[in-house]
């Protein structure tokens, strides 16, 4: 084990000008070591020699010479007769290179200089001089490798003034960043762990980083010792609003969805600023790329990778793992690329065409002729695995093997479940988009548009039509009162759009209605299916209602209509349900939290798993899924206009409040509160709502006792700066647009603070993992869920001859095309994925959690309740008599089942668990 020792620094005072960690000034300090110009890379730094900052490997001692520049940092030494009887201090330090490094290039580089340096902060300020009290930096020592392949290091304090050990500050003069894992100091009265799970970069001037101990303060009750500490590491976090950022950098900041389109490059990839008075939108991390020149309002395209701080990068782990799943999705669809290339609208031939795309139990091998192409890709991928993912290569030799076929989705184990009724009703209520269906609670059904621009609003689906289609078992107007009708409603949402999608080349829109009636053995039968196009200048208002047919040509038309419906649904479901609600009004808390609650504040912990990954996974989606001719535009209605329709339906529909599963389950008419406060529901059998408030109840009750055991009294929370300013830049700057909006909640009691973290919270897992898992097994089938409709319906057309002779034809015309299926298929497989390392809901738990006695306990019976929760779906998915939980020949709902064992024992990827995160 190679040692050093280095003399004991005196005291430092408070400082009094610049951050210490993020001025120029502070390298110049002679205690450290001196390095060269950095570059401008992520991980490698160009150094000089280290002669003139170390001495036969120990640390020089300031001088007085460095007095004047240690004032304006902020370090100036107090006097050696200030410092009480000295004790010893030893730390071991676990960390990480990055992955680019190969162990022999680590080793040699760390082992021959010294490097990492750290310097200790007491809790307590000097009780003579009211002073910071602080070690000098000191340099570690490299002493082995464990048994994870990470690097420990150890740093020893002969004769500290101190014991109390209330930060810690590392710095980095390697030529890499490095990945802090952990901190342990052993001092005479135990040992202080510092969990730190960060990176450090080598940058100059940013290469220092603060760390707190596991336990965790409010702002008023924060150690006098590191009250500065605190609010410095905060102040690193903010930036100051100017220049472009740099992959290593760490600064949270806020911009509007201005990077979406490509303006620079073609005028027909402008597209719209989101976020401001005309378009209402969230706000994103903040890259500060140059304007586009041909549209000074855009931000220019990243040629590389976008900007996220650096710690919310994926793990080497999940990049490698997500990057592999990436390449073995595409390649799905090589074969079939090859052969539409240069054709987008080609259909596909027949329904048995559709069938081919996909693998049958994994049966279909890649052809191995050794002039295939095929095959060449087959075994590239599998060398480029085996170094990826080395051990756990054979996880994924299968999915190598079966690359070029699609797997088959679960809903197509069952042939014709796409083709039934009952399978789309039952989808409403236990499918991938479970969130739209709303109960009817008038007659008739009207629009709350002009009717002078769009035409008359009241709906044909007569009370009349509603009576035949349900055998006049009851009147329209019982069905009605005892809440027997539910609705998708899509008319006022899409019938804006329609004319401006049907200028778009070979796809259509409608504003639809789709009625369903509630039958008494408790599942959904649809019984209508109303589609309009708007008027126009040249054109009056075309709508008409759809039903069941008894004829053979009826049916086809309905089912013509239901893919029209399916078209409008799976876009919202992308666009709304799963990017807007999640994805995207997640992305504000992240950078509030980061800017404005302390990584030793209590929130701050309780929050920070489940915002790990949001923010990449977000930086992926705005350079290939939502961005201007990307899988989005190309593959879901409504084409080059769906980010507009998003920001619609943020401006018309999101409230924060209505987030929370209980509220928005109300809003529909899915539920009704009884008069002793607890929650109906108003279909018994719906799965997502049953197993949904579940896990709602499990997290409220979890997220209760935290924020009891942290605040003892509502002026703490009333009285907390830093959690009240959190929430304030949520509403101000993350969601600007709607600051104003009186629904926001007010934090003045446990309750409200209690009720909006724990919405935070089950958006970010249990709603994310509902709307995120089941989009391949329901979607990757497409007839099940198209993606998009390309045919306007025959009988607005008039086209009737060419349907009669072939309604298939019509039908397939209607679907996706070849080209989109192809491109989509592989971005739903993606998207299903669970990835290595995932965290997930009551299962992961935090290290300050842990080191709590209190939180532990209170953790642990949150981990209870979901194992609980997972027997209960378990039990649920076994009774006969809830028939909406299981369709025919597919997987029962197990969307929100809580993990709790081996993946492999499981038979679905939608059973795999709840992440904690939007990771995904």
């Amino acid at each position: 084990m190679l040692t050093a020792t280095h003399p004991l620094g005196a005291v430092l005072p408070p400082s009094h000008g610049p951050s210490s960690f993020t001025s120029s000034k502070a390298s110049a300090v002679l205690w450290a070591p001196r390095w060269g110009v950095i570059s401008s890379s992520k991980v490698r730094c160009t150094s000089v020699s280290v002669s003139q900052a170390v001495v036969n490997g120990q640390a020089a001692v300031a001088t007085v010479a460095d007095a004047d520049q240690e004032r304006q940092a902020g370090l100036l030494l107090t006097r050696r007769d200030e410092v009480d009887l000295p004790v010893a201090l030893k730390a071991t330090v676990t960390l990480r290179l990055n992955e680019e490094w190969s162990t022999t290039e680590k080793v040699a580089g760390m082992v021959h200089k010294p490097w990492l340096f750290l310097e200790f902060f007491s809790s307590q300020l000097h009780p003579k001089t009211g002073k910071e009290m602080r070690t000098q930096p000191h340099a570690a020592s490299y002493s082995r490798m464990d048994g994870a392949g990470s690097f420990v290091y150890e740093v020893t304090v002969p004769s500290s003034s101190f014991s109390d050990v209330g930060a810690v500050v590392v710095e980095n003069h390697y030529s890499s960043e490095v990945f802090i894992s952990d901190i342990e100091v052993q001092r005479p009265n135990g040992a202080v762990t510092f969990n730190c799970s960060s990176w450090v970069t080598c940058h100059a001037g940013y290469n220092k980083r603060i760390f707190f101990p596991l336990k965790s303060y409010l702002p008023s009750q924060t150690p006098e010792g590191v009250a500065r500490l605190r609010e410095m590491d905060l102040e690193a976090k903010r930036g100051n609003g100017h220049g472009e950022r740099m992959l290593w950098q760490r600064i949270y900041d806020y911009a509007v969805y201005n990077d979406l389109g490509d303006p620079d490059k073609s005028a027909s990839l402008r597209r719209p600023v989101l976020g401001g008075k005309e378009h209402p939108y969230p706000r994103r991390c903040r890259t500060g790329r140059p304007r586009c020149k041909a549209d000074p309002s855009s931000e220019t395209r990243a040629t590389g990778e976008i900007y996220v701080p650096r710690d919310e990068e994926f793990t080497a782990r999940k990049a490698g793992a997500f990057l592999t799943k990436k390449v073995t999705s595409t390649l799905s669809a090589f074969t079939t690329a090859q052969e539409v290339a240069g054709d987008r609208r080609r259909s596909f031939p027949s329904l048995a065409a559709i069938d081919a795309l996909y693998e049958d139990g994994y049966r279909n091998q890649p052809d191995q002729q050794p002039d295939n192409l095929n095959t060449y890709f087959t075994d590239l991928l599998e060398k480029q695995v085996e170094l990826l993912l080395k051990g756990e290569k054979e996880e994924v030799k299968e999915d190598i093997r079966k690359v070029f076929k699609f797997q088959t989705p679960e809903i197509h184990q069952n042939k014709l479940a796409w083709f039934r009724d009952e399978e789309f009703a039952r989808e409403t209520l236990a499918g991938m988009n479970p969130l739209s269906i709303q109960l009817v609670t008038e007659l008739p059904i009207k629009s709350k548009l002009d009717e002078q621009t769009y035409g008359p609003g009241d709906s044909l689906i007569t009370k009349e039509l509603i009576e035949k289609q349900i055998n006049g078992i009851m009147t329209a107007d019982e069905a009605v009162t005892k809440k027997k009708l539910f609705i998708l409603d899509y008319y006022d949402m899409f019938l804006p759009y329609v004319h401006a999608v049907r200028e778009l080349e070979g796809t259509t829109l409608y504003a639809s209605r789709t009625l369903f009636f509630l039958e008494e053995e408790g599942t959904l039968r649809p019984v209508a299916i109303e589609l309009t196009r708007p008027k126009s200048p040249n054109m009056p208002q075309w709508r008409q209602v759809f039903t069941p047919g008894s004829s053979v040509a009826d049916s086809w038309l309905w089912q013509l209509a239901k893919a029209q419906v399916l078209a409008h649904d799976t876009g919202y479901h992308q666009l709304v349900s799963h990017w807007l609600r999640t994805h995207c009004c997640v992305e504000p808390y992240v950078i509030a939290a980061n800017r404005q609650l302390s990584q030793m504040h209590p929130i701050y912990r309780l929050l920070h798993p489940h915002f790990r990954f949001t923010m990449e996974i977000n930086a992926q989606a705005r350079a290939s899924l939502i961005n201007a001719d990307g899988v989005i535009e190309s593959s879901f209605s409504p084409g080059k206009h769906s980010m507009l329709l998003s920001s619609g339906v943020y401006d018309t529909f999101w409230e924060f409040d209505k987030e929370a599963l209980p509220a928005d389950l109300i809003r529909r008419g899915m539920a009704s509160k009884k008069d002793n406060g607890e929650l109906e529901l108003t279909i018994e059998d719906y799965p997502y709502a049953n197993d949904g408030l579940l896990i709602w109840d499990a997290i409220k009750d979890w997220v209760s006792e935290y924020v009891n055991h942290y605040y003892a009294a509502t002026s703490d929370i009333t009285g907390d700066k830093e959690l009240q300013m959190f929430w304030t830049e949520v509403r101000t700057r993350g969601h600007a647009d709607k600051q104003d909006e009186s629904w926001w909640p007010v934090l003045d009691s446990h309750e409200s603070l209690v009720q909006v973290l724990s919405t935070i919270i089950w958006v970010a897992s249990g709603h994310h993992a509902a709307v995120n898992f089941p989009q391949y097994p329901y979607a990757g089938y497409f007839p099940n869920r198209p993606t998009t409709a390309r045919r306007n319906m025959p009988t607005e057309t008039g086209d009737m001859r060419a349907f009669l002779e072939d309604p298939e034809k019509v039908l397939l015309d209607t679907f996706p095309s070849q080209y989109q299926s192809t491109l989509a298929l592989p971005v739903l497989n993606l998207l299903s994925s669970h990835s290595a390392g995932e965290e997930y809901l009551g299962v992961h738990s935090e290290p300050a959690w842990m080191a709590d006695a209190e939180m532990r306990a209170a953790f642990e019976r949150f981990n209870g309740r979901m194992m609980d929760i997972a027997e209960t779906i378990d039990r649920r998915n076994k009774d006969p008599a809830l028939k909406n939980r299981k369709g025919p020949g597919v997987v029962p709902y197990v969307q929100l089942k809580p993990n709790y064992g081996d993946f492999k024992d499981m038979t679905s990827v939608m059973e795999m668990g709840i992440p904690t995160s939007i990771s995904i």
